[in-house]
């Protein structure tokens, strides 16, 4: 079975023609393609297949085997995909999700290659059961959680997946591995969370640790970058347009009219292979 690898800001993912084969368990097969030892290995994998809702569908499984709704490196990297190959033939067009359809505005180079991707990420949302958080508030900002016996102040939203955001001012104190884990597992988040330590640079450049629900730490996070920016621009400590420094690489988020997020970035393909073993 033929895949290609893609990164977007060191989120690397394994990208397959569902137009080509019908994969029954994309579970296991998230699984088995994303091992860094055994495998080409990823953060997670993409499948394409056909929409009755917008131009094309993305289907995402995280590295663990588990379905995302959504992922914003990751729809940077199947955008890319589906133009390059020409699965989609125009540089603007939909993706559906379980997130919902996502807009793409695609900017080429002078050989018809995609540059940089725009993906209309839409509206954040803050209502606890929606997120889904176990809460008894309107709006879960700035809110104290204990972990171990520590306070942490954290911030909690849904775009297109769960997540947490904790400004930090000294992220060398955090050991964002062990206490990323702790919280995505925490029992305030039935459906667990992706976490995000920020530190501010300035009104409009972050940077970014992310520690990701179903994939672990991970050196770029899209709807995490978003969920950030969106948290910090409403709390008043970020400008409406920021730089995000992730681990991987950068990214551009804009809050534009009525608190719609819009992420900017690129995608690289790595390889092409052929698995022989799927």
């Amino acid at each position: 079975m033929e895949f290609t690898k893609m990164e977007a800001a060191g989120n690397d993912f394994v990208l397959f023609n569902g137009f080509k084969y019908n994969i029954e368990n994309l579970g296991a097969l998230a699984k088995k393609a994303c091992d860094r030892h055994y495998s080409v290995g990823g953060d997670g994998i993409m499948v394409c297949e056909n929409s009755n809702i917008a131009d094309i569908k993305m289907i995402y499984y995280n590295s663990d085997g588990t379905e995302g709704e959504m992922c914003g490196n990751g729809i940077r990297c199947f955008s890319k995909y589906v133009y390059e190959n020409n699965f989609i033939n125009k540089t603007e067009f939909t993706v559906e999700t379980l997130a919902g359809i996502k807009t793409i505005v695609l900017e080429l180079d002078g050989n018809n290659k995609v540059k940089t991707i725009m993906v209309n990420m839409g509206k954040a949302n803050l209502k606890p059961s929606t997120i889904p958080v176990i809460f008894n508030r309107e709006r879960v900002l700035e809110e104290k959680l204990e972990i171990d016996g520590e306070e942490v102040i954290f911030s909690s939203v849904l775009v297109g997946v769960p997540h947490v955001v904790i400004f930090v001012d000294n992220i060398e104190n955090i050991n964002i591995n062990e206490l990323g884990k702790k919280i995505e597992n925490h029992p305030i988040f039935p459906q667990k969370t992706n976490v995000n330590f920020i530190k501010i640079a300035k009104r409009n450049k972050i940077h970014i640790y992310t520690w990701e629900r179903g994939a672990g730490r991970t050196l770029a996070c899209g709807t995490g970058a978003s969920a950030s920016v969106f948290v910090g621009n409403l709390l008043g400590k970020l400008d409406n347009k920021v730089k995000v420094m992730a681990e991987g690489g950068e990214l551009e988020i804009q809050i534009k009219e009525n608190h719609q997020i819009f992420m900017k970035g690129g995608a690289n393909t790595i390889c092409k292979g052929i698995f022989l073993n799927m």
